[in-house]
């Protein structure tokens, strides 16, 4: 065995990063190790598809902390190793480069990778993915020259690599196979007005749009081909139709799962000492009826970490946080707590052709979840309305010049 660790994290994204920071916070004293695939220290996801890829934000204001900071803590950053298989019994895990690790306690982070296109020509040069620095770095590289370029996904991914290359003067176009963008995390409204923001910039947006193949020159990609049997000129092709979990050795290894690793609410997984938290974990969530669900968010990545760093400190306390997201594009701050599944009203606050405005959803009368789009109150304010179940009158919550804090409430 080449090293052990009481606390071994696989994974040095947000979850893993801040799975190590709530250990020491948590007063563990333990040998800390934190395993990554690439060779940066961790960072920030989330601007890559934003600041970074605009290139408004460097990369070293993307590190999550300065190296100093984890040498001051004693928690070992080992970069450039990617796990391939757990052995649960021996409490082992082996790397790619057939480096074998021993662990106290496991904490599984690995998040996801990009789900690839499944056609013709989707491993051709210039189709991309976007999650990790050397995908934003290769994106940034290509572009020069590029002029025609073919986003796959009308999710905050696509829309958000939108926005920042058609400022860089790039011909973009979003092809959504749904009938609306944002359609798997917002209502129809909101989707609406993403729409008409990119097309009014100069994004052609294709909605109901299949892929049936990436065309190709000499193995570069030239074009996107549509079912319809159109074909869209590119250069360059971005696909952002989401992400697999990357959980495939604790599976391999026996672990509960299906889209994901099932973990329950202190983010054990059901194999002794092995925990899992992030985007890769499916957990029980009260915000969806406790149903087991996959967050892909810094504020879950977060609070996971806490919930799992308690579990092993031996205070373990069940994983309850509101949900939290956000996506810039353009001078759109969009704002969004609480999770919208099954809403059956929507109420929209505000006037949209200010661009300042929210969405509230509601499921049985009951506040759930709201967009707030350049209205930050809204988004604070409507945080206690979400964690509470709020029932407020619709008229109420439609009506601006109200404070939501102010909105009173309806006797259950």
């Amino acid at each position: 065995m080449d090293r052990s660790y009481d606390a071994l994290i696989v994974g040095a994204g947000h979850a893993g990063a801040h799975t190590a920071l709530a250990l020491r916070q948590q007063g563990f004293d333990g040998s800390i190790a934190l395993l990554g695939d690439e060779p940066e220290l961790p960072y920030e996801r989330p601007p890559l598809s934003k600041e970074f890829l605009s290139g408004e934000k460097p990369f070293d204001r993307l590190l999550i902390r300065p190296a100093s900071f984890w040498v001051e803590r004693n928690v070992q950053v080992l970069s450039g190793h990617r796990v391939v298989v757990v052995d649960p019994a021996a409490h082992t895990v082996r790397t790619a480069g057939g480096e074998t690790f021993g662990y106290g306690r496991l904490v599984w982070a690995c998040g996801g990778r990009p789900r690839p296109l499944n056609c013709p020509g989707a491993e051709a040069k210039g189709v991309h993915g976007l999650r990790t620095r050397a995908d934003a770095d290769e994106i940034q590289r290509a572009m020069t020259g590029v002029q025609h370029v073919v986003i796959v996904g009308g999710g905050y991914i696509g829309l958000e690599v939108a926005a920042a290359l058609v400022a860089k003067g790039k011909s973009v176009s979003v092809l959504e196979a749904r009938e609306r963008v944002l359609a798997r995390v917002a209502g129809e409204a909101l989707s609406r007005f993403y729409e008409a923001e990119h097309r009014a910039r100069g994004v052609v947006v294709k909605l109901g749009a299949m892929v049936d193949a990436i065309e190709t020159c000499d193995g570069r990609a030239t074009g996107v081909r549509l079912a319809d049997g159109s074909v869209l000129p590119a250069e360059m092709v971005v696909v952002g139709i989401g992400i697999d979990p990357a959980v495939e050795p604790l599976i391999a290894a026996g672990a509960a799962g299906s889209n994901g690793v099932t973990v329950d609410a202190f983010s054990r997984s059901s194999l002794l000492d092995v925990l899992a938290v992030g985007d890769c974990a499916l957990h029980p969530n009260s915000f969806a009826d406790g149903a087991h669900v996959r967050l892909e968010s810094v504020q879950n990545a977060v609070d996971m970490a806490t919930t799992a760093a308690r579990t092993i400190v031996g205070d373990p306390r069940p994983y309850h946080a509101v949900p939290w997201f956000w996506s810039n594009q353009f001078d759109l701050k969009l704002q969004t707590v609480g999770l919208s599944t099954d809403y059956d009203q929507t109420v929209v606050r505000g006037d949209m052709s200010t661009r300042s405005f929210s969405v509230v959803y509601l499921r049985r009368g009951r506040v759930i979840a709201l967009d707030c789009v350049n209205a930050a109150r809204d988004f604070v304010q409507g945080r206690a309305l979400v964690a509470n179940g709020a029932k407020i009158e619709p008229a109420l919550l439609a009506d601006a010049s109200l404070p939501l804090k102010q909105a009173p409430a309806t006797p259950v």
